[in-house]
């Protein structure tokens, strides 16, 4: 399980940093190139010139942050594989996922649906996962776990936001 990826003090470094501190807190369209790039402590053309637009650099530090939360979201549903209860392991899953990106404050940038992204693997993976497979049910968790993110990235209380994705389990079992 990946932990982060290896960045060094470099404006291509800081800048994606920066990019995990912005995109965790706020959406990606309220978050600016000039923001971007006062926060790295670069020009806006450093940020052009490693990652070619905004969208470049969200997709950078995202597939990062995003890999490192379906490696756990994978490994809960792989500790659960011997019971015959795939609901259980899909909770378990969203748990850890939702208790993850609070911890590192990755409120938005899991939160929201991938920018400019043609799929979504969180979707995929959670699809993949239920029994039977189902592309439906995948969205619906997707999005249900997003909005608990959001929820508390607008303020929520985690506590009560985690409360209502565990509500969510007699849904899946029955």
């Amino acid at each position: 399980m990946r932990e982060w990826i290896p960045i060094s003090s470099s404006p291509k470094g800081r800048l994606a940093l920066a990019a995990v501190t912005e995109f965790g807190a706020r959406p990606f369209d309220e978050v600016t190139v000039g923001e971007l790039a006062a926060a790295a402590e670069v020009t806006t053309g450093a940020l052009y010139h490693h990652f070619g637009s905004k969208l470049g650099l969200y997709a950078f530090v995202r597939e990062d942050v995003e890999q490192r939360l379906l490696d756990r979201m994978e490994g809960a549903i792989a500790a659960s594989a011997p019971t015959s209860d795939r609901s259980a392991a899909v909770m378990a899953a969203l748990l850890i996922g939702f208790d993850f990106a609070v911890r590192e404050g990755f409120l938005r940038v899991l939160g929201d649906p991938p920018a400019g992204a043609g799929h979504d693997r969180l979707t995929d993976m959670l699809s993949a996962s239920t029994a039977p497979a189902s592309p439906v049910l995948g969205r619906v968790l997707a999005a249900a776990w997003r909005a608990a993110l959001v929820a508390v990235a607008e303020g929520s209380d985690p506590q009560q936001a985690r409360a209502a994705l565990v509500s969510l389990e007699f849904r899946l079992s029955s």
